[in-house]
């Protein structure tokens, strides 16, 4: 790979002080599990990395009912909180289910959020796509079965990460600081599609850093977290979906229905929960809010399959959050 320096930051201002605004120059690793990966792909070429494993927060403490979570926390640790698993059992699930122990053990909660596409046009040196500065998706007539089905355009990259789609259903805030000070920006509005800018996947600044993950008090909902992957061992989901329910007895209140894997952003689906509102939660009437949460589906030429994968996703997380049982 290409020679560069490093700094070992001991706080999140001398980290920030060792950014650049100038795109991909000087990066932050954390458990380093996508960047190295990129920089020996020689698709991320920096001059300088900057450690942040010592510089940012690494726990889990309670905030005005909620909790927050600091970036530098290993993926693993997150899924062994138990304040975590009780208050938000979903982004437990997720974090889970992300690669294996060893994996968990390295990468961090702002690793995972802010990890680049796993495209395969993306991560491929001889390729120079949208992402990478080019004029074209490869995709669109390539090889495509894993790329999105929602949201695609000019780049129909699916966003890769777990824990995205749990916070941004309970609503979750990041806290972002750089060189102009700290700034809080919901979930919703951080992450970006490719029509917003299509080199990159979110709001951070190429000198600024994700700090803490902000989840407001859950009150009295019902989760259920579902995906589908080819394999059980080591592998991205193909679809999966994070599904919140405020139960009136046996009628739905009000739902969040959040999918992975399907669109260059973690998807939330407002037509699925309409569908749920009003409504006892079985069998029909979870299908029915899994077709809705598929309207308007533009598959390519080889991931037709994964609408259906996508709707069973969200059926059995819908049926889970209501605690009943799916294959």
């Amino acid at each position: 790979m290409k020679a560069f320096s490093y700094v070992d930051a001991k706080t999140e201002k001398e980290a920030v002080a060792a950014l650049t605004p100038q795109f991909e120059q000087a990066l932050a690793i954390g458990g380093g599990q996508d960047l190295l990966a990129r920089m020996k792909d020689y698709i991320t070429q920096p001059d300088r990395l900057v450690n942040t494993r010592n510089a940012l927060d690494a726990t889990v403490k309670k905030d005005s009912g909620g909790l927050r979570i600091g970036a530098a926390m290993t993926i693993n640790d997150l899924a062994e909180q138990a304040q975590v698993a009780e208050m938000y059992p979903a982004i437990t699930e997720a974090a889970i289910e992300v690669g294996t122990p060893q994996i968990r053990n390295q990468g961090t909660v702002g690793g995972n959020l802010n990890q680049r596409p796993r495209c395969w046009y993306f991560r491929n040196e001889e390729f120079v796509c949208f992402k990478k500065g080019g004029t074209t998706c490869f995709s669109i007539t390539g090889e495509n079965q894993f790329n999105a089905i929602l949201g695609g355009g000019p780049s129909f990259i699916v966003h890769p990460s777990s824990l995205a789609v749990p916070m941004l259903a309970y609503g979750a805030t990041f806290r972002i600081l750089g060189p102009r000070g700290e700034r809080l920006v919901p979930a919703a509005e951080y992450f970006t599609p490719p029509t917003t800018n299509v080199r990159v996947e979110n709001v951070l600044a190429p000198d600024e850093l994700l700090t803490h993950v902000i989840l407001p008090a859950p009150g009295n909902v019902k989760s259920g977290h579902y995906e589908v992957r080819y394999k059980t061992s080591h592998d991205w989901p193909i679809a999966f979906a994070t599904v919140l329910l405020r139960m009136d007895g046996n009628t739905v209140r009000s739902a969040r229905v959040v999918m992975g894997a399907v669109a260059p952003i973690p998807w939330r689906s407002p037509a699925a929960e309409k569908a749920l509102v009003g409504k006892p939660i079985n069998p029909q009437t979870a299908a029915a809010a899994a077709e809705a949460a598929l309207q308007g589906a533009l598959p390519l030429t080889e991931n037709a399959y994964k609408i259906d994968v996508a709707k069973t996703a969200v059926t059995r997380a819908i049926l889970r959050a209501a605690g009943q049982q799916t294959a």
